[in-house]
């Protein structure tokens, strides 16, 4: 491709990059809602005058890959930001790669603490990195409003068992349900992590059964489907609620054959839920497109790429530092809420602020293939159900 020389700037794309697994759920859902985001940016006049030229990378949820990719983008396609990653751990791997090169490096999808700590540890080194997505113990808190909310005041549940995948997104993610659990009102009565190599959960769930908890609270990011099928089949007397990042795009119903029923997740949008004039026409377009509804990441990265646009335009170009104060001033309404970042000082520093003013989240609950709305008040579209083998009151079980 013939490019243009660099003063003839108003017709240079704005080449970007995206990183993410192209075979995963999570990972589709990246490049799907950057592409969406992309086509109406371009089709209404691009950046400035600047058409978006995308450079996809295909990370296989592997850190060295990601890197590479990561190398690739900035050094022979002259990205002026990267977008996406799903894995926690390949993040981690890329985010000192941003910091060497002064790209900015937009997380869509990984979860883990780390990554904002050390920002805040090391600013001038790592400013670079910010994340629209809620980070890990953000999507625990809004596990916990739920459980408070709906399965503690509605349904009386008092016992949990916390079952986690162990991954660097759950470390944090644990740590804060065995917080927050307990002030929501359920009494955690095991802790179980298992291998995301895990095949066989029906030793796990044997254990789980023998505690006899109302609910399962998990953490799944990278094995959803196949603890699901095996908690329908083994017909396990709790209520499976959790964070599943698999579980919000409709094509998890159809891999797991229908066993979603009743599941419980968190999410950051949700085809019904109106958290901003934006959530439900993307939802809707983004279904249309796609055939399948968006995963948590579709919100995210159709969102950043308009809050990158947003900084761009701000900033009056795409010189790195330039940009990163721009993105530090960010204030867009985009589908899952008000997106702002906390600021250096914060522990969480460049992350994605939580809060009903921010980014609420949501939770959702499979109904015979249909994602219903159960939390927050304001957006809830129905009421929770219990499978049939899941007892209303543990005493009659």
């Amino acid at each position: 491709m013939t490019m243009l020389a660099p003063s003839a700037n108003a017709a240079t794309p704005v080449s970007i990059g995206v990183i993410a697994p192209a075979s995963a759920i999570n990972g589709r859902a990246i490049f799907q809602g950057i592409r969406m985001a992309t086509d109406e940016i371009n089709a209404n006049g691009g950046i400035d005058g600047r058409q978006i030229q995308l450079h996809e990378y295909d990370d296989h949820a592997s850190a060295t890959d990601g890197i590479r990719a990561f190398q690739r983008a900035v050094r022979q396609d002259h990205t002026v930001a990267v977008l996406g990653n799903f894995t926690s751990e390949v993040a981690l791997a890329i985010q000192p790669w941003a910091a060497r090169l002064k790209q900015p490096y937009i997380v869509t999808g990984a979860a883990t603490t780390k990554i904002p700590q050390r920002i805040h540890a090391q600013y001038e080194q790592y400013k670079y990195v910010f994340r629209v997505n809620l980070n890990s113990a953000f999507l625990a808190k809004n596990v916990c409003a739920t459980t408070k909310d709906v399965l503690v005041k509605q349904l009386g549940y008092k016992t949990a068992v916390i079952m986690s995948e162990n991954a660097a997104w759950t470390k944090p993610l644990d740590a804060e349900y065995m917080k927050c659990l307990p002030e929501a009102g359920l009494k955690v009565l095991d802790h179980i992590r298992f291998s995301p190599g895990t095949t066989d959960f029906s030793p796990i769930f044997s254990r789980i059964a023998k505690n006899n908890p109302d609910v399962i609270i998990s953490g799944i990011a990278h094995v959803g489907v196949k603890p699901t099928i095996q908690w329908h089949q083994q017909q396990v007397p709790a209520l499976l609620a959790c964070w599943s990042s698999q579980a919000g795009a409709s094509s998890f119903w159809q891999d797991s054959s229908g066993a979603a029923n009743g599941v419980i997740t968190g999410n950051l949008g949700a085809s019904s839920a109106a958290l901003t004039d934006k959530s439900i026409p993307f939802a809707k377009a983004y279904t249309e497109r796609f055939k399948e509804s968006p995963a948590y990441d579709a919100y995210t990265s159709y969102d950043a790429v308009y809050v990158l646009k947003n900084a761009i335009e701000r900033a009056g170009g795409d010189e790195a530092d330039a940009l990163v104060a721009a993105l530090e001033k960010t204030d867009y309404t985009g589908t899952i809420g008000q997106i702002q970042f906390y600021s250096k000082d914060s522990e969480y520093a460049h992350d994605t602020r939580y809060g009903k003013q921010y980014v609420p989240g949501v939770a959702i609950q499979w109904q015979q293939g249909e994602q219903v709305v159960i939390w927050p008040p304001q957006a809830t579209t129905g009421n929770v159900i219990l499978p049939d083998f899941v007892p209303r009151d543990k005493n009659d079980s």
